[in-house]
C-alpha cells in the first residue's frame, strides 16, 4: 500500500497516511476537523543510482559503451566487409 502525504490548507496540519489505492481520498483534517485535508505531491519511495543500471544490470554482453561512429569511419566502411572501415585484412 503507497504512503500519501496530505496538509490541511486551514491550519497547515501534515500528515502521511498509508492507504489502497482504491480508498477513496481523504478530505476532513484530523486536526481542526475542517474538510480542507488536500494530498500533496511528493517524492517518489526509491532511487536509482550509479553510472548506469540498464547497460550493467539487463543488456547482454559486456557493460562497456560503443564509441560513436565518425563520418571517416562510416565513408570507409563500405569499402570493407567487416564494417570496420579499415582493418586491412577485407580490402
Amino acid at each position: 500500500m503507497p504512503i500519501y502525504d496530505y496538509q490541511c490548507t486551514d491550519c497547515g496540519h501534515r500528515a502521511e497516511v498509508l492507504r489502497k489505492l482504491s480508498d477513496p481520498v481523504l478530505t476532513d483534517c484530523p486536526s481542526c476537523g475542517k474538510a480542507s485535508f488536500a494530498k500533496q505531491l511528493s517524492a517518489a519511495g526509491f532511487q536509482l543510482k550509479g553510472s548506469g543500471w540498464y547497460a550493467t544490470d539487463f543488456k547482454g554482453g559486456s557493460s562497456t559503451s560503443v564509441p560513436a561512429k565518425t563520418e571517416t569511419a562510416t565513408a570507409d566502411a563500405g569499402a570493407h566487409a567487416c564494417g570496420t572501415g579499415g582493418c586491412g585484412s577485407c580490402a
